[in-house]
């Protein structure tokens, strides 16, 4: 989500949402009464991602105030620094927020959550077993912080990677697409218990050495091998059997990894697919993880979307 676009288009949102708010709450040619609330829905008032993070006050309208202070609102989500706002940056802002005026949830004074009431998520984060885990996980954090997002996966999709890997047992890992390795760094988590290993490949040299510099900055350099260059053609020296492939790198290429690395993968193996929106996924590779009967195929939209296939 880039943010000097966010806030070109904040004020023209912010203009569209009063008025939208208007027109539903109260009839033609009536003034709403001082003391009226925005329209609720379900659970609360209608509410936008982008109105919730600089709608101050939570009463479901934007002032002159806020809309002027928008950009340092939005700047202060931007915890990483790049300029931009990712799900994990939006979610903080978006969590705990209810009815307008009411306290906690709901702010001071208003009406309180009703006890029971099911959350419309649930959300945890890790929790370190050791100082190692501990030294990795805090690791994972300050890339994040210094290098930015870049093209990683989410925290949800990491902890989904960990928890695979390190439930089937994972020795053999192979991954397309390392990035500066965040990814990589959350399989090593898993790895570590199961003495494991991981091969990651990566086409471009300066980000495989940023990569390779932050394994060892987290204590994991012997766990990941970085391969430099293309990954289609690197495939070729892979030898089986394979416990896990994860693939996020060119889309349009996900196929051909996939092709190659399945007759390596081990039977009760997983390959694992990043960015499965249908918006991003390769129709090609979406039909042959679907359609052949040897592998059956889940996807989990968490975070930015994975398919995870099973080998039978």
């Amino acid at each position: 989500m880039n943010l000097p676009k966010i806030l070109v288009a904040l004020s023209s949102l912010a203009a569209i949402l009063v008025l939208t708010l208007g027109v539903v709450a109260q009839p033609p040619g009536a003034a709403p009464p001082a003391s009226q609330e925005p329209p609720r829905g379900p659970s609360g008032p209608m509410r936008l991602p982008m109105m919730t993070a600089v709608d101050a006050d939570g009463n479901g309208e934007l002032s002159a105030a806020e809309i002027a202070g928008a950009a340092q609102a939005l700047k202060k989500l931007d915890a990483d620094g790049d300029g931009k706002l990712s799900r994990a940056e939006l979610r903080p802002q978006l969590a705990g927020r209810g009815r307008p005026g009411g306290r906690g949830p709901g702010g001071p004074g208003g009406p309180r959550p009703i006890e029971g009431a099911r959350p419309d998520r649930f959300e945890n984060e890790p929790q370190p077993k050791d100082d190692n885990e501990r030294k990795i996980l805090q690791g994972i954090e300050d890339i994040l912080r210094n290098q930015g997002r870049r093209m990683n996966v989410p925290s949800a999709d990491g902890r989904l990677l960990r928890l695979l890997a390190e439930t089937i047992g994972a020795k053999r890992v192979v991954e397309f697409g390392t990035s500066n390795g965040i990814s990589a760094i959350w399989m090593s988590l898993a790895l570590r218990k199961t003495s494991g290993k991981l091969i990651t490949h990566e086409i471009d040299p300066d980000t495989a050495a940023q990569a390779r510099a932050n394994f060892a900055a987290v204590g994991v350099a012997d766990v990941v091998t970085v391969v430099e260059g293309d990954g289609h053609e690197k495939a070729a020296d892979l030898q089986g059997p394979i416990d896990l492939v994860f693939i996020d790198a060119d889309k349009e290429g996900y196929l051909d990894y996939y092709q190659k690395t399945l007759p390596l993968v081990r039977s009760g193996g997983l390959i694992c697919a990043h960015n499965m929106s249908p918006r991003m996924a390769s129709p090609d590779f979406v039909k042959a993880i679907t359609t052949d009967p040897n592998v059956e195929t889940v996807f989990y939209m968490e975070g930015g979307g994975m398919s995870v296939t099973l080998k039978k």
